[in-house]
């Protein structure tokens, strides 16, 4: 298992892209990451033979090295929603080179084709951007479906890893209390936003400053379209409405008042 970071470092990409290389030869290649020369060099010298290239989703900084990287390599591009040149990867299917074999399995909420990779024999799970080293995943709507996301994140439960490789930053050990630890944060920020609207219909920029003290202002924006992400989601179970058809500004409905209202 090889990892080579992108030099795309940010506050959303953290130390930058992971691409990691599973398997001795041919090897796998997840998450080319953009099109750097220096990177997608880093990662054949790692590599050596390629015998496919997989993305868990079309991202820019995910994807955009995968054509380059292919050609150079010989090797083909695979993806949820393929694109002109690539193949299709499919929810179950198996991907096999060397003594490896990943299985993918949907993972819908961070894109809604986005997709994780599990390598069953090591219990380990390549998670793109569905769960970070560190941090949270950004679930902006509409591309973004924070419910899609919510059952994705039970999904990686069921598989029962040990160790998850992200997209950004380190290497997570032990798998499983990171993704509880995932499902109570965003329960967590379920009741914040709920909590908020006890004092009166409010768009999500309003309901950030209560509930992401810890953020610096230059990321309330980002924080708006997850509380947004949150009050859809709220929204399609009742719980929340908007105050008029068309507005952005949200209230509590009767169930959403009421003690016994789902969080």
């Amino acid at each position: 298992m090889h990892g080579v970071v992108a030099p795309n470092p940010g506050p959303f990409t953290l130390e930058g892209t992971n691409t990691w290389i599973v398997g001795a030869g041919p090897t796998l290649v997840i998450d080319p990451g953009p099109d750097d020369r220096g990177h997608l060099d880093a990662i054949r010298e790692r590599a050596g033979h390629i015998g496919a290239i997989l993305l868990t989703h079309h991202h820019p900084d995910h994807a955009p090295g995968a054509v380059a990287l292919g050609r150079k390599a010989g090797a083909p591009v695979m993806a949820a929603s393929p694109r002109p040149g690539e193949r299709p990867l499919q929810d179950g299917m198996t991907v096999e080179a060397d003594d490896v074999v990943l299985q993918v399995v949907a993972a819908p909420g961070h894109t809604p084709d986005h997709v994780v990779f599990f390598e069953r024999d090591r219990a380990a799970l390549f998670t793109g951007d569905a769960v970070l080293g560190r941090g949270t995943s950004v679930i902006d709507p509409p591309e973004g479906d924070l419910a899609a996301y919510v059952r994705s994140l039970h999904r990686m439960v069921e598989l029962r890893p040990e160790v998850i490789f992200p997209g950004h930053g380190p290497i997570v050990r032990p798998a499983l209390a990171k993704l509880a630890e995932y499902l109570e944060h965003r329960d967590e920020r379920e009741r914040q936003v709920l909590r908020a609207l006890r004092d009166g219909p409010q768009r999500p920029e309003e309901i950030v400053p209560a509930i992401y003290v810890e953020y610096p202002e230059a990321l309330h924006a980002a924080a708006a379209r997850s509380v947004l992400a949150h009050l859809i989601k709220l929204e399609r179970a009742g719980v929340v409405a908007r105050v008029a058809p068309s507005s952005d500004r949200f209230e509590l409905t009767d169930r959403g008042s009421r003690n016994d209202a789902p969080t």
